[in-house]
Formats: structure tokens, sequence, C-alpha cells
């Protein structure tokens, strides 16, 4: 990627990083929606999501590009509950460390992607590293609401298709508002997809 992650964190500019757990993820963890087990966490930055997930008891590993953002969460303590191992990982260049997963999560790391083969890289690396059961749910900026010249990137459903569907099954797609952290509320997607039981099959074409 073309961005330096690294300085983001060096210079302290994470408009993306919070100090709570991302809402979407807590509410599905309580309501018993996913699976329990093993977690990855991908692009963990400093390591809130992480954190969250293994005070709930999971076994998890929070990944990341940028060594800084490896090098801040590890100096948070260590959390009660399951266990966090942190890595500074490329997704795109291996599939993950510690797998297989019951579950994978990532606030904003698949939709940074600009490149159609890049985001289907990200999917199917995912997809290679869930267990049978096993589910992936990431928050991904939407295309849906006014233009905005600040925020998250934008993707498309066709944009997430794409990418997604040859890999995994997506079971839901659910838009939200972000509201409070950037100066307007933001659209983003909120998607579950899951390992395919059988693979995608081509679109129907017209009868001659």
């Amino acid at each position: 990627m073309a961005r330096n992650w690294n300085e983001s964190y060096a210079a302290g500019e994470l408009p993306w990083d919070r100090p709570y757990p991302a809402p979407q993820l807590v509410e599905l963890v309580e309501a018993g929606a996913l699976p329990r087990g093993r977690a990855l966490d991908i692009g963990c930055g400093t390591g809130t999501n992480a954190r969250y997930l293994a005070e709930q008891g999971y076994e998890v590993v929070g990944i990341d590009l940028a060594p800084l953002a490896i090098e801040q969460a590890a100096a948070k303590p260590k959390p009660s509950g399951g266990s966090l191992a942190l890595q500074e990982w490329d997704v795109l260049e291996a599939d993950p460390p510690g797998g297989p997963f019951d579950l994978i999560f990532d606030r904003g790391c698949f939709h940074v992607f600009d490149d159609p083969a890049d985001r289907a890289r990200f999917a199917e690396r995912v997809a290679a590293s869930l267990k049978p059961g096993g589910r992936w749910v990431s928050l991904i900026g939407s295309t849906e609401g006014p233009a905005r010249d600040h925020g998250p990137p934008r993707r498309s459903l066709r944009d997430i298709a794409a990418a997604v569907e040859p890999a995994l099954a997506i079971e839901s797609l659910a838009t939200f508002l972000l509201e409070g952290d950037l100066p307007t509320p933001t659209a983003f997607w909120r998607m579950i997809a899951a390992p395919r039981a059988t693979p995608a099959q081509p679109s129907t074409q017209p009868s001659a």
C-alpha cells in the first residue's frame, strides 16, 4: 500500500482510533450472534477491539501492518479473560498467523484497498483463515449518504460483492451511521460473511 501507516502512528494522527470497542461488534457479541473461540482482529491498531474480544473470553490474535500500532497495543495492560497475541503482519502477503479462527473482525481495514484485486485477495485470506461455521465481521465505509471530503474510503455494494462473493457467502449487509466521531454522520456497511458450503456459481446468462 502506498500510505505509510507507521507515520500516522508516529504523528498521533489516528482518526480511526477509538478508546472504546466498535458498538456494532459489541452488539453482535452480546447478542450471542457470533461464534466463540479463536478470534482475529485484522488492522488491530492500538488494540481496543482485540482487547474487548479477549475480555469476552476469546483467544485473540491482533495483527497490523504498522509496527508502531503493535507497539502501542502491546503497551496497554493485558486484558482479563481470554488471551491476546499481537503481531506485525501484512495480510495481503500471507495468511494470518494463529489460525484457523472462529471469528475474524476488521474495523475499516478491508475498505482501505483501492485496487479491486487487493480487496479480493483480502477476502481470500479471510476465507482461508476461517473455520467451518466461522464468521467475518467487517465495518466498511459506504457510498450511501451525501458527498464528503473526510472520513473513510467509500465502497459500493458492487465493490463488496465483487471482492467477497467468490470467496465467502455474504450473510448480511446492513447500513449504519457513525455519529459523533466525524464532522458529519458517516454511512457505513456492517457486513457478516461466512465460509462457503459450495463455490459461488456464475451469473445466469440470458437465453439465446
